[in-house]
């Protein structure tokens, strides 16, 4: 009977991961093909990637720079669309573009002399102009959650790791179970 439980809990460990993200991905497709009013499945799809291309080719574009500055600088400047917008770009932002935040993994001394470590990344390396010589910015990412701590520490506290920074994301993410 133990086999046959241990056999089943690795069928578990095994499908659950597949038939979950199987089962997103048809979720997205259906949605998607589903609000272009497309019959064949999946091409919702392929119109939303070609799409979101085009954008990012247009947004790019040296004529249109002047036309998305000013549609930011209006969304910018709504008091409740700012919030949102702003805080959806930067973290957006922080992932891709030429503006990357995460791209500086860390392992930071929580105290002088403590043994009690974190994995993060430096956003900022000077806060001068908060007033806060010698001090660095660090995001710590929560496991299993879009949500993070930002922490103010000493630079001496902070050493690099010569790691991926897309490695060290899902290292923390995941709370430490993944580590490719």
């Amino acid at each position: 009977m133990k086999k046959l439980t241990k056999y089943f809990f690795e069928g578990l460990l095994f499908l659950v991961p597949i038939v979950v993200t199987v089962y997103v991905l048809y979720l997205v497709f259906i949605k998607i093909d589903r609000i272009f009013g497309f019959e064949i499945p999946g091409m919702g799809f392929v119109v939303t990637i070609i799409t979101v291309t085009v954008i990012g080719f247009i947004a790019s574009n040296f004529l249109t720079k002047r036309l998305v500055r000013t549609a930011e600088n209006t969304l910018s400047r709504l008091p409740l669309v700012k919030m949102i917008y702003t805080s959806i770009k930067d973290l957006i932002g922080a992932f891709v573009g030429e503006k990357k935040s995460f791209h500086k993994p860390v392992l930071v001394t929580l105290g002088p002399g403590s043994a009690v470590q974190v994995v993060g990344f430096v956003t900022r390396e000077s806060l001068d102009t908060l007033g806060l010589t010698g001090k660095v910015a660090v995001y710590l990412p929560q496991s299993y959650n879009f949500a993070g701590n930002l922490i103010i520490v000493p630079k001496e506290q902070v050493s690099p790791l010569q790691a991926d920074s897309g490695t060290v994301m899902a290292f923390i993410v995941s709370g430490g179970i993944t580590a490719h």
